[in-house]
């Protein structure tokens, strides 16, 4: 396949941790790999090096998706690249955590953010998504693939119930946006990983979180990010051709 023939894919927070095991394994699999990044740009430009030595299509853009404005902007940008009509693909990988509180000692501020960087960019990035790839729009078709965590069910408590929160509130945007495009050549499904070994842990202020709770697991380890991109990237691909409106979890039993 040229390189003007393959599909384009999209990841939010593809600097590291699963966006960036996500964006190595799609170009591996011949996707053409857009790496959104916030603000770590040597972690994005060092991947974007890492991925065209082994022979793959690949910019990083930088935009923070919690801001409506830039996301239209990174899109008009990727389309701009790679060619307004080449977007097959999008993982809403985006997110945060904060330091582990109860309710009853959040900030209004702090749950506003994290459902702006949660929810709203994921509904955002969605919106432009579909704009390029439903049919009803003239595209011509593509997969969304949503990040929750196993904190959707469980609920977080006296850590981030807000967290927990705001990936429940994604879990909703896979069910109904699966439906609501399922006729226009959309597939829409959801990836819940557990406790995997990432950076996200020492952002909320639990650097050695992954090790701490192995232990207490069914697996008796924490999940690695390679094994959520591989969940991520078999529902892009068409071996998932009849999934929509799913959550696959990748929790190691949790």
């Amino acid at each position: 396949m040229t390189a003007a023939a393959r599909p384009v894919l999209l990841v939010t927070g593809a600097s590291r941790g699963i966006g960036a095991a996500t964006a190595r394994l799609a170009a591996q699999r011949g996707w053409t790999v857009a790496i959104n990044y916030a603000r770590d740009a040597t972690a994005a430009e060092s991947l974007v090096r890492e991925i065209a030595e082994s022979g793959g299509e690949v910019r990083a853009f930088q935009a923070d998706v919690a801001d409506d404005a830039q996301v239209v902007a990174l899109f008009a940008a990727v389309d701009a690249h790679f060619g307004a009509h080449r977007l097959r693909g999008l993982v809403n990988n985006a997110g945060i955590v904060d330091r582990a509180q109860r309710v009853d000692e959040f900030s209004i501020a702090r749950v506003r953010r994290m459902f702006e960087v949660n929810v709203f960019s994921a509904f955002a990035c969605a919106r432009e998504a579909v704009r390029r790839m439903s049919t009803r729009h003239g595209g011509a078709g593509g997969v969304i693939v949503n990040l929750s965590s196993a904190a959707a069910r469980i609920g977080a408590p006296g850590q981030y119930v807000d967290y927990a929160a705001s990936k429940a509130a994604i879990e909703t945007l896979t069910i109904g946006l699966a439906k609501e495009t399922a006729a226009e050549g959309l597939r829409v499904n959801t990836v819940c990983p557990g406790i995997i070994d990432t950076e996200i842990h020492a952002a909320g202020g639990q650097p050695d979180r992954a090790a701490q709770a192995a232990p207490t697991l069914p697996m008796q380890r924490a999940g690695r990010a390679d094994e959520v991109a591989a969940a991520i990237v078999w529902l892009l691909s068409d071996e998932a051709s009849y999934v929509t409106g799913a959550t696959l979890d990748v929790t190691g039993g949790r």
